[in-house]
C-alpha cells in the first residue's frame, strides 16, 4: 500500500506545508487516538514531547486537540529528547508516545514520531492503519462531550530522564578529571545533557544550548561539527560530544579535533561489551551505509556485522528479531537495546566516556579502532512531486556501469531518502580514485534526470 503521510521515520516535511500542517496534526491525533483507545473503562493516556523548533508551538496544540477529542488524556513534556519520550511512554504506562521533531533537519522542517506503549516506534502495519483512519471522516472519531480527554504538563520530565540516563553509567565510576565540550545543537537535549554530564563529575563546557526556535542544527550539532572541533581545541578538552536536534544521535570529537562517527562508536562499544561478556550475540546490526572498515574490524574480533536497509527502525527490527543488543547507523544513531528502545545520543556518549574513564587513555587512542575504507557520499536534491529520477534509463545504466567497475573492489549504494527529496549516492572501496569516479558518473546521471523531469 502506498504511503501518503508516513516515511521511514514518522511523518516529516516543511512546517505549515502538507503534510506538516495543523490539520494533518489534528488528524494524526484523532486517528492515533482512535487506534490506541481500547474498550477498557479507563482513562487512556498519550505523552507528547518536542524539540526546540518554532513550529512545535503550532503542531503541539493541534495534536493535543485531536487526542483529547478522541477521548485520550494528554501529558505535555515540553522540550525533551526523543529517547526520553520513548522511555517515559513506558514509565508512565502511557498508551502512546509522540515526539515532534525533524531530527537533524533545519528548523523549517518538523516531524511527528509515534511510539507504542512498549517504547518502540510503530510498525509499518500500525502506521498504515493510522493513515487509513486519518483519511476517514473526522467526526467518526469524536467522543461524547462527557468523555473528552484532559491535558496537563509534567514539569519534572527532564529530571526524570537525567536520572534514568545517569543510572546506565557504571556504578563506582565518575567523570572527575575529564574536561568535555557538549554541543546540544540548540535542540531537545540543551538542558538535560549538560546537567547529566556535570552530575557525573565532568568539567562541562557548553555550546549549542541557546535555542531560539530557528537555530536548531544551525552551525552546531552532529551534522556540523566545526564549532565543536574549535571549542575542543580552544579549551584543550579531552573530548567533544555533539548531539542532533532531537538528541537521538551522537558524534564524538577527540582531543585532537578529529571526528569519531557512529561506526567507530559501535566498534568501541562492541569491543567493550564483548570483553565484559555483555553481548547477547557475537555481532552487531548496522545499515548498508556503514563502512567496510567496520565490518573488517568486527571480523578481527570474531564478531558479525548484520546489515539492514537505511533507517533506525530497520536496525531495531533486526535486533529484536535476531537477538542483537547493539546496532546503529554511521550517522551516530546507535541503539543499545539493554538500555533503551531507540537511539539515545547522551546514553551512548556515556558508554564511550565510561570506556575512556576506565582506560585512562586519550580519546583519540581509545576511539580510533580502524581505518575506514575510502567512502564517498553525494546527495542530489530533486523537486518534490516531479518524476522519480531513479527510474530514468540513463540513471539505471550509470548505476549498472558503476557496479560493474566495483566488482571485487568495493560496493555502490544508490537510494532515495525516506525523509526528504534526495537521492543518496555512496560508494566505497580501497581505490579512492575509482570510488570518486563511479560516484561522479552516477551523480551526473541523476542530476541530468532531475533537471529533465
Amino acid at each position: 500500500m502506498t504511503r501518503t503521510y508516513f516515511g521511514t521515520d514518522g511523518i516529516r516535511g516543511t512546517a505549515n506545508r502538507f503534510p506538516m500542517t495543523p490539520e494533518v496534526a489534528l488528524r494524526v491525533g484523532l486517528a492515533a487516538g482512535r487506534r490506541f483507545m481500547s474498550a477498557d473503562d479507563r482513562r487512556h493516556l498519550v505523552v507528547i514531547g518536542k524539540d526546540t523548533r518554532l513550529s512545535g508551538y503550532m503542531l503541539e496544540p493541534a495534536l493535543t486537540a485531536g487526542f483529547t477529542a478522541a477521548g485520550m488524556d494528554v501529558v505535555l513534556f515540553g522540550p525533551l529528547p526523543t529517547p526520553a519520550v520513548a522511555m517515559l511512554t513506558r514509565s508512565l504506562r502511557a498508551d502512546l508516545g509522540v515526539m515532534l521533531s525533524a531530527s537533524h533537519n533545519k528548523f523549517v522542517d518538523n516531524g511527528i514520531k509515534l511510539f507504542g506503549p512498549d517504547g518502540y516506534k510503530l510498525s509499518d502495519k500500525v502506521e498504515l492503519e493510522i493513515e487509513r483512519l486519518m483519511d476517514s471522516k473526522l467526526d467518526e472519531h469524536l467522543v461524547d462531550p462527557t468523555k473528552l480527554g484532559r491535558t496537563r504538563r509534567i514539569d519534572d520530565a527532564q529530571a526524570r530522564y537525567v536520572e534514568i540516563v545517569k543510572a546506565t553509567f557504571p556504578k563506582g565510576l565518575t567523570l572527575k578529571g575529564i574536561r568535555l565540550v557538549i554541543d546540544a545543537a540548540n535542540g531537545a537535549g540543551y538542558k538535560v545533557a549538560p546537567v547529566a554530564l556535570y552530575e557525573l563529575g565532568a568539567e562541562v563546557i557548553k555550546i549549542g544550548v541557546e535555542p531560539d526556535g530557528v537555530n536548531i542544527n544551525a552551525g552546531v550539532g552532529s551534522t556540523d561539527t566545526g564549532a565543536l572541533r574549535e571549542a575542543v581545541l580552544k579549551y584543550r578538552a579531552d573530548i567533544g560530544i555533539a548531539l542532533d536536534g532531537d538528541a537521538d544521535r551522537v558524534v564524538i570529537v577527540d582531543e585532537k579535533g578529529h571526528v569519531v562517527d557512529g561506526d567507530q562508536i559501535m566498534a568501541l562499544i562492541a569491543k567493550s561489551w564483548k570483553k565484559a561478556g555483555a553481548l547477547t550475540k557475537p555481532g552487531i546490526v548496522a545499515t548498508v551505509m556503514s563502512n567496510l572498515g567496520l565490518e573488517r574490524y568486527l571480523q578481527s574480533l570474531d564478531l558479525k556485522l548484520e546489515r539492514t536497509d537505511v533507517g533506525d527502525r530497520y536496525v531495531v527490527e533486526c535486533m529484536r528479531e535476531k537477538g542483537y543488543n547493539i546496532g546503529g547507523e554511521q550517522s551516530g544513531h546507535v541503539i543499545l537495546s539493554d538500555l533503551s528502545t531507540t537511539g539515545d545520543g547522551l546514553l551512548v556518549a556515556l558508554q564511550v566516556l565510561a570506556v575512556i574513564a576506565q582506560s585512562g587513555k586519550p580519546t583519540s587512542e581509545v576511539c580510533h579502532l580502524f581505518e575506514p575504507a575510502p567512502q564517498l557520499l553525494e546527495n542530489v536534491r530533486y523537486e518534490k512531486g516531479k518524476p522519480d529520477p531513479m527510474k530514468a534509463a540513463a540513471v539505471k545504466e550509470a548505476i549498472k556501469a558503476a557496479e560493474a567497475a566495483l566488482v571485487g573492489k568495493g560496493r555502490l549504494l544508490v537510494r532515495k531518502s525516506g525523509t526528504e527529496p534526495l537521492v543518496r549516492i555512496m560508494a566505497e572501496g580501497d581505490d579512492d580514485a575509482l570510488v570518486r569516479q563511479v560516484v561522479g558518473d552516477v551523480k551526473s546521471a541523476v542530476v541530468a534526470a532531475a533537471k529533465a523531469a
